[in-house]
Order: structure tokens, then sequence, then C-alpha cells
């Protein structure tokens, strides 16, 4: 899972959100991505916008994982959210979402951004993985979840 911890430092952790709805969580994502890689967040919010229009990212077990190419993206970035209150993602099993891994890729990287969408829905496959991701007290707790997941 190094690829995925490489994509994800602690400054893109966040744990207890609140977000009302998909749009306000992806307003909330594009802020933080704006922060801390500078991509605009407008370009952020739009691309999770459109790509969910597409199909739900919603995996099921509380789990969803928006995700989009965008140009000029040097490489890929990710960010993982633990929602304080779960929110409806037109989900497979039709429960709400509690935690979200938002991945970003560079539009032209379409192997890598699957191989790490891939290895995001193996980890989250894992009911105990899961539990934990949930249950962690801070941020560099939930971080070392995803290193020792791979």
């Amino acid at each position: 899972m190094n690829h995925i911890t490489a994509i994800l430092p602690e400054s893109r952790i966040l744990l207890g959100l609140e977000a009302s709805s998909k749009k306000r969580l992806f307003e909330e994502a594009g802020q933080l991505f704006e922060a801390t890689c500078g991509i605009e967040r407008a370009l952020v919010f739009d691309t999770l916008l459109a790509r969910e229009k597409l199909g739900s990212t919603g995996l099921g077990h509380g789990i969803a994982i928006p995700h989009g190419r965008v140009k000029g993206l040097e490489e890929a970035a990710g960010m993982f959210i633990r929602l304080a209150e779960p929110l409806d993602f037109d989900a497979p099993d039709g429960k709400p979402v509690s935690m979200v891994f938002v991945l970003l890729a560079p539009g032209e990287a379409a192997e890598a951004s699957l191989q790490i969408l891939a290895s995001l829905a193996g980890a989250f496959a894992e009911r105990s993985f899961r539990e934990q991701l949930a249950a962690t007290p801070d941020v560099a707790a939930a971080r070392a979840l995803f290193v020792s997941a791979g």
C-alpha cells in the first residue's frame, strides 16, 4: 500500500468533518486540495461532481471513493475523510457513507489511478480495516492504518 501512503500525508486526513451533502463534501475537499497541493478548489469540485454524475462512487459498507483525473496534475493526490454524520451516496448496499477517500490523478495516468483504486477497494473490503479506521482516535493513527494495510 506504499503508493497510497505516498499520496496521503497527514495534512490530507480529516476526522469528524461536518458535511451536509455530497456537494458540500466536494467543496471541503476542494478547499483542502487547494491549500495543500495548489489545485484550484473549483477544478476539484467540478471534477468530483462530474464523475459522481456518471454513477455513484459509493462502494458499500459505508465507504466511497470519489475520484477524477485532473489535467496538469503532476502526481496522484489522495485525501481521507471520516464524516461526523454519514451521507447518502447512492451506494449499492443502500447504506450511507461515513468514510471517504478522494483520489485525484494526472489526466494521462489511467493505469496508475486504476492501480490505486484497486488497492483502496481491496483495503476497504477488509472488515477489520474499516472498523479500525472508523474507531481510530487521531490523524496519525489513521495514516498508520493505511501504511500497515499494505
